[in-house]
């Protein structure tokens, strides 16, 4: 099958690795050594740490978890100076603080993500029993998120398009090797099941919407710049074979875990003591093991199609190849395995009406 090499999707380049590193590194020592300069203290480490927790791959998220993390500085300075100004320090003050944390942190917080900054801050604060400490910290948080949002973008900024097309490549190249696999144990009468080619491939099917959501901000942000012909239909295209190709690998693993089925040349099981002995190993299904041809069919469509090559021959094959299943076993109610197949079949009819 062509480009069907076992990659890892989710695995940044050694180039990409080494700018992110360069830009934490930078984004870091710059608000360190400007708060030296202020005189807030003689380690400000609050300057440090935005750059830590706040940049990511995606750089241009850095502004709303920058909002986020002063919005949590600020409401656990507050939080701790008000709590500490009525109560000596003492068991009850330091429980006091710490519910008081944790409710703002979930208050603050996003669902499912709590704002940790009100109750870290808080308990710093409250460790650090020292004149003019919350007013440092929060002037020093204060100078590495300006650091971090005014600077991060222009270091090496990521090229949203670019990662969107090195996503859809890791992709391509995954489900290849996925549906290669899969193809060649049911040609062999193996188990019906579907191996994963990543130590995560689970989350091989999350790899198109990351891409997509990725192009999306590329296209907003730069309104000037043209995308790469084609990719973002090929975007589209790969999100929904994700769910139809998903569904029909889930299927294969239902199968392989279903319970043994009965040997039909065994006596009844209600005439020998051992009745475990009755049973047999299922032997290879024809049906599973005829619609092998189909799925090398669709995944070599759905490679041609990604990679942008026309594929409308490969997709008639693999069309073919579906009604001629139906036709040879006609009594088999394998719609719900080949359900996968075909709405990748009429993603990539979509796809290619797109293109015309």
């Amino acid at each position: 099958m062509p480009g069907t090499v076992a990659v890892d999707p989710l695995a940044p380049s050694a180039g990409a690795r080494l700018r992110s590193g360069a830009r934490l590194v930078i984004c870091a020592a710059v608000p360190w050594y400007l708060c030296l300069w202020w005189g807030t203290s003689t380690a400000p480490v609050p300057a440090a740490l935005p750059a830590v927790l706040i940049l990511r791959e995606d750089v241009y998220a850095a502004p709303r978890l920058a909002r986020e993390r002063l919005l949590g500085v600020f409401a656990g300075v507050v939080l701790s100076t008000l709590l500490l100004d009525r109560l000596p320090p003492s068991s009850l003050s330091f429980l006091a603080v710490l519910v008081c944390g944790s409710v703002g942190m979930y208050l603050l917080g996003r669902p499912g993500s709590p704002n940790q900054q009100v109750l870290i801050t808080a308990l710093m604060i409250y460790a650090t029993a020292l004149p003019g400490y919350p007013l440092a910290r929060l002037a020093e948080t204060l100078v590495g998120i300006a650091v971090v949002v005014l600077l991060g973008p222009l270091l090496w900024p990521p090229d949203p398009y670019r990662s969107a097309a090195e996503g859809l490549d890791a992709y391509r190249a995954g489900v290849g090797h996925l549906l290669d696999g899969v193809a060649g144990r049911l040609a062999r009468g193996g188990p019906a099941t579907a191996p994963d080619p990543l130590p995560e491939g689970a989350r091989l099917w999350l790899r198109p919407q990351v891409c997509r959501d990725a192009f999306d901000r590329a296209a907003h942000r730069r309104r000037t710049r043209t995308p790469p012909d084609g990719l973002d239909g090929r975007l589209s295209l790969a999100a929904r074979s994700a769910v139809t190709l998903q569904c029909f690998t889930q299927e294969l693993r239902e199968r392989a875990r279903g319970p043994a089925t009965p040997d039909p040349s065994a006596p009844d099981a209600s005439a020998v003591p051992d009745p475990p002995a009755a049973y047999a190993p299922p032997a290879p299904d024809p049906a599973l093991r005829d619609i092998a041809p189909l799925v090398r069919a669709t995944a070599v469509a759905l490679d041609a199609a990604l990679r942008g090559e026309e594929f409308a021959a490969e997709l008639d094959r693999a069309r073919g190849l579906d009604l001629a299943h139906r036709s040879a076993h006609p009594t088999r109610h394998d719609a719900v395995l080949r359900a996968g197949l075909h709405l990748t079949h009429e993603a990539l009819s979509d796809h290619l009406a797109a293109r015309r």
